[in-house]
């Protein structure tokens, strides 16, 4: 059986469902996430993305039968042909192809690394600079990975203060690259997820940031489906471009930017992100804030007259949280992280306060009307976490950026 997922009603299979990756313009390479070649299916349900010439056109499920990798390949090319024309990317402009860093942080969570790391090697250019930020370890297991394994091809740096912005703003601080992209320890970065980021910086020099697809990488728990059902981070399969002239939909977009992308897969023109200060430090994973950094940076680049772009293309497989107790603490999380940036919109940018006060109803990510519509209605007791996270929020912002100012505010 096969269906095909439309933007307006994505219906997920119960796990295990196995997560595939197909390009129409070669049929006969059916692969994981990641770029290696799929292993024969082991009977049950499939999610694949199918790709024509490697730009992302949807999703699509199946259910497979043990072994018979030829059917469920012509099965999904047959469901591909539904999901419509290859997306149109601008051309990028005769401007040379901007010099690259690749930041990823980690904290004590050393056995994420090889995957996350190994792909990464296989998206990366020759001459990209590849950072690895260990945040407050516990040990030395994280350095010295680093060093058995990849040895000077990703360089090792410790930032002792716990946060991620802490850790994110160290590697900024480190790197020469004229652009700078983000992922975190528990992704997979698709092969041309940087070709993709590179090529969209170039089309438009006024683009500050540029953010990319996520897309589950396992979904082998109720958990892992749950998540992705109800909060995945997919924004779609068509290109966009923000500027703080869009004015358009209600709130106007600078009081929306959680629809721009997420922390996960992201990057910036280096001296733009400098400009404003890089992340802010009272903010992200690490603080008692515990999200938001990444929605900071984005207004920032925006109200400081950039450009945002969302480029499907360039895309990262994300590994979802695998236990109930993981998925009730990072919803709670991300109720917490959007309330804290609610927070930090008031006391760093004043004057929007009249029109954030005006917006908020819409704003919230629960809302009447703002749940988006490729998510299905979530479960009670997620909701109520999210909200009761939504309310901690300001006051945990508040907290630590106090915490922040009592240790000396600047880093070192």
């Amino acid at each position: 059986m096969i269906t095909v997922m439309t933007p307006a009603a994505t219906v997920l299979p119960d796990p295990p469902t196995a997560i595939l990756d197909l390009d129409l313009a070669r049929p006969s390479e059916l692969k994981v996430p990641g770029g290696a070649a799929a292993p024969p299916p082991a009977g049950g349900p499939v999610l694949a993305l199918v790709r024509r010439h490697s730009h992302p056109l949807g999703m699509v499920t199946a259910t497979a039968a043990p072994g018979d990798t030829s059917g469920l390949r012509a099965a999904l090319l047959a469901a591909g042909t539904g999901l419509g024309a290859t997306p149109v990317v601008p051309p990028p402009t005769a401007a040379a192809t901007p010099s690259l860093t690749v930041i990823v942080c980690t904290r004590d969570r050393t056995e994420l690394l090889p995957p996350c790391l190994d792909a990464l090697l296989q998206a990366a250019p020759a001459a990209a600079e590849l950072l690895l930020v260990d945040n407050a370890p516990s040990d030395l297991a994280t350095h010295d990975l680093i060093r058995d394994r990849y040895g000077d091809r990703i360089r090792y740096l410790c930032e002792p203060a716990p946060g991620v912005s802490r850790a994110r703003n160290t590697g900024l601080a480190a790197a020469t690259g004229e652009v700078c992209a983000f992922t975190d320890d528990d992704t997979l970065p698709d092969p041309g997820w940087l070709r993709a980021l590179l090529e969209t910086f170039r089309t438009d020099a006024r683009i500050g940031c540029v953010t990319g697809l996520v897309l589950p990488a396992e979904l082998d728990t109720p958990s892992q489906v749950a998540f992705e059902r109800h909060c995945g981070f997919s924004r779609g399969f068509a290109p966009r471009i923000w500027s703080l002239a869009d004015q358009g939909g209600d709130p106007p977009v600078p009081y929306t930017v959680s629809r721009f992308g997420t922390g996960a897969n992201m990057a910036f023109r280096t001296e733009a992100l400098r400009a404003i200060g890089g992340f802010d430090e009272a903010a992200g994973a690490g603080t008692p804030t515990r999200g938001g950094e990444d929605l900071l940076a984005f207004l920032g680049v925006l109200t400081a007259g950039r450009l945002v772009a969302y480029a499907p293309d360039a895309l990262v497989w994300h590994r979802h949280r695998r236990t109930p107790s993981a998925l009730r603490a990072q919803v709670y999380g991300y109720g917490v992280g959007y309330g804290a940036f609610l927070a930090a919109v008031l006391v760093n940018r004043p004057a929007m306060l009249a029109d954030l006060v005006r917006g908020l109803p819409a704003m919230l990510p629960l809302a009447p009307g703002r749940r988006r519509p490729d998510k299905e209605p979530a479960p009670r007791e997620l909701v109520r976490l999210q909200c009761r996270g939504l309310l901690v929020g300001p006051l945990s912002y508040l907290v630590s950026r106090g915490r922040r100012r009592t240790r000396g505010g600047a880093r070192p």
